[in-house]
């Protein structure tokens, strides 16, 4: 290694970015079949989908912060653009989806309760509902059926804005030349994928957890649809994964012995033991039997349980294998260096923790403020369930 090649410059926060970034967009598509695609099966997690894209949507720019030097200096990229950086065209694809698709379509879907809960409401969260109204106490059915065409057409726009955020993170790694790890164009592509395979298992996750919570019969249709999604991208995500590795070991540069050399070794126990066998081929052989095999429904929980919470580490371990994999070996492909992550620093192991965490505390106050769940999807606890 060069003395310029040892230390790494992107840490687990910037593992963390990616990661944050892609269960925004997977939550936001999950939530899209039920407007879009009217995939009425998956409604009891609609509103829940589109809370956790906004609460983890808030915290994505945070690791950025943490990471640069003087973060007080972000805001210049909005003042002063730079059309030529993907990096500064970023922000505007932030703001962009946070207000104008995402703040904009829970607020429509949620104008009808707003209204009536700065009616009812008492004191300080009478008036966080009155300004929430923006003005607007008009729920006659005419209105409401207009805030629905209009939610519709801001679910249109978001899908591709939803493609356009995570995929511009694939971006930033596959037109990176001098690094043979990341330089490929299938990179934004399979990020879009994987993105779309942890927000999914996510939003699946969550609704599982929180109706347990509320005491509360899981819908199983419900989960059987969510999981059947995700075997289907999920199928695609590993697909495309496969053929980028195949594509590189029949194209076989010069850079392919040191990459093989890194994978067999130092990235073994992330890249093929969690990432491609405990976080891929397991949850896609159990979601696989869940398909096939008609199981009892307390099995089929566990199951899916199992395979979404398998899915999110397979996810995280790609996105580290990425950052983290591509920064281990030298540009001479001649020697290799180790990342140590410290425990109590600025882009230490308890801030990456925090801010993984950070985004349940703000769905929670999101919850609280807007309940996502139906009236009509309450079940009473099944005995065994």
């Amino acid at each position: 290694m060069y003395p310029n090649e040892v230390g790494l410059q992107w840490s687990v926060l910037i593992v963390l970015y990616p990661y944050i970034t892609g269960l925004v967009a997977g939550a936001f598509i999950l939530a899209s079949l039920v407007r879009i695609f009217r995939v009425e099966a998956i409604e009891p997690t609609y509103r829940l989908a589109l809370l956790t894209a906004l609460s983890f949507l808030l915290v994505a720019p945070l690791p950025l912060q943490l990471h640069l030097g003087h973060p007080e200096r972000s805001p210049e990229m909005y003042f002063t653009p730079h059309s030529t950086s993907a990096m500064a065209m970023f922000g505007y694809i932030y703001l962009w989806y946070l207000m104008a698709v995402l703040v904009f379509e829970i607020w429509l879907d949620y104008r009808r309760e707003i209204v009536l809960l700065s009616q009812s409401s008492k004191g300080l969260l009478r008036l966080a509902y009155k300004v929430m109204t923006l003005g607007s106490s008009n729920i006659s059915p005419r209105s409401l059926a207009i805030d629905s065409r209009v939610s519709w057409i801001v679910t249109l726009i978001g899908i591709p804005s939803a493609f356009l955020l995570h995929g511009y993170v694939g971006f930033i790694f596959g037109s990176i030349k001098a690094n043979p790890w990341w330089s490929s164009p299938l990179m934004p592509v399979v990020f879009i994928f994987s993105a779309m395979v942890s927000g999914i298992a996510g939003v699946m996750l969550l609704y599982m957890a929180t109706t347990k919570l509320r005491g509360l019969k899981i819908d199983i249709r419900c989960v059987d649809a969510i999981a059947m999604y995700l075997f289907y991208i999920f199928i695609i995500d590993f697909s495309l994964e496969m053929l980028d590795l195949v594509h590189r070991i029949y194209e076989a540069d010069e850079s392919f012995r040191s990459l093989n050399f890194l994978v067999h070794t130092q990235l073994y126990i992330p890249h093929i033991v969690i990432q491609i066998c405990l976080g891929t081929l397991t949850p896609l052989v159990l979601l696989f039997i869940t398909q096939v095999v008609k199981l009892p429904e307390i099995v089929r929980k566990r199951m899916y349980a199992v395979s979404g919470a398998l899915a999110l580490i397979g996810i995280f371990a790609m996105r580290w294998n990425v950052v983290i994999g591509g920064q281990l070996f030298s540009k001479s492909f001649l020697g290799y260096t180790t990342y140590k992550m410290a425990l109590v620093t600025k882009e230490g192991l308890l801030v990456a923790v925090f801010l993984t965490l950070l985004p349940l505390l703000f769905l929670w106050v999101l919850v609280k403020l807007l309940p996502p769940w139906p009236e009509n999807s309450a079940h009473a606890p099944a005995p065994g369930d």
